[in-house]
């Protein structure tokens, strides 16, 4: 049985309640985009990741929702339309959704990506490319982290261009990527730790389905100093860990730090004064990676 989809035009002070309401009548998914989108009058919504937008919507919002059958999708067209917050709304569309190989579908938006010209990551549907001589074998899943953000690559450059043969610890491992790169570039211990035992779980899998041998737990497994400390967070929490952070790095350690927007940069080298210099070492479609040597 074909799935079907509810569109509805929706003004910026709706868009909460509509979207509430939607989950309520068991809509599968709620997504919401700019009705004007690639027009005179789009309208650019900007939020730091992880942290929830600035507006729940557009002036003039599109509203889609998709059902499990056609009932349910004019069931919840029916109730929504009599309701007094659909004033000024608007049904747009009731459609079926093309049936679709969804599994292949999603596969085809990972591809392999280039770290260096000879460090990639690939997920394992796809073989190596012929230039790559190290690889990390990875697929999308819950935790952050598929190589694909311009953090995660930043920090994937920065462990294949420096030594990290001594200890390392990845604090905020989500799926582990830094650390099996520490690994397979020579580090001779690696302690991945994040405050989700989902992340944790994620990294295990992932560094024994790439082979490498690492310690993954919470944050109290991260214990004594490492020569290398990376932290792939957010600005915001990577403030409050300074010098959490720094006491882990050993005397000439390297600090490495990512999850920065290139606006936050002066935040970030205040917040760690007190601990060690901060500098900006990369950049990358607007974010930054901030390192420094103890």
């Amino acid at each position: 049985m074909a799935m079907f989809e509810l569109s509805m035009m929706c003004p910026e002070d709706r868009v909460e309640r509509l979207s509430d309401a939607l989950d309520a009548l068991e809509a599968l998914s709620v997504s919401v985009e700019d009705a004007d989108a690639q027009t005179d009058a789009e309208q650019a919504l900007f939020g730091e990741p992880g942290m929830p937008p600035p507006k729940d919507g557009w002036q003039r919002s599109r509203v889609t929702a998709l059902f499990a059958d056609e009932s349910l999708a004019r069931e919840a067209a029916d109730l929504l339309s009599a309701q007094d917050f659909f004033e000024g709304c608007q049904v747009l569309a009731l459609a079926p959704v093309p049936e679709q190989d969804w599994v292949r579908l999603t596969q085809s938006q990972f591809t392999p990506v280039d770290i260096t010209p000879e460090f990639w990551i690939v997920p394992t549907w796809h073989e190596p490319p012929a230039q790559a001589k190290k690889v990390i074998r990875l697929d999308p899943g819950l935790a952050f982290g598929t190589g694909t953000h311009p953090t995660t690559r930043m920090c994937l450059r920065w462990i294949a261009t420096h030594p990290v043969a001594g200890r390392v610890l990845d604090y905020g491992c989500g799926s582990g990527i830094l650390a099996i790169g520490a690994a397979k570039f020579g580090a001779a211990e690696v302690v991945a730790v994040d405050i989700d035992p989902a992340a944790v779980q994620s990294t295990e899998l992932n560094a024994s389905a790439n082979g490498v041998t690492l310690l993954a737990g919470l944050p109290d497994r991260a214990v004594g100093q490492y020569d290398v400390v990376l932290a792939n967070i957010l600005a915001s929490p990577l403030k409050v860990l300074a010098p959490l952070l720094c006491s882990h790095v050993s005397l000439g350690g390297h600090l490495v730090l990512a999850g920065i927007l290139e606006r936050q940069a002066d935040e970030l080298i205040e917040a760690y004064a007190l601990h060690c210099r901060l500098a900006v070492a990369d950049r990358e479609d607007g974010w930054i990676l901030m390192t420094a040597a103890l």
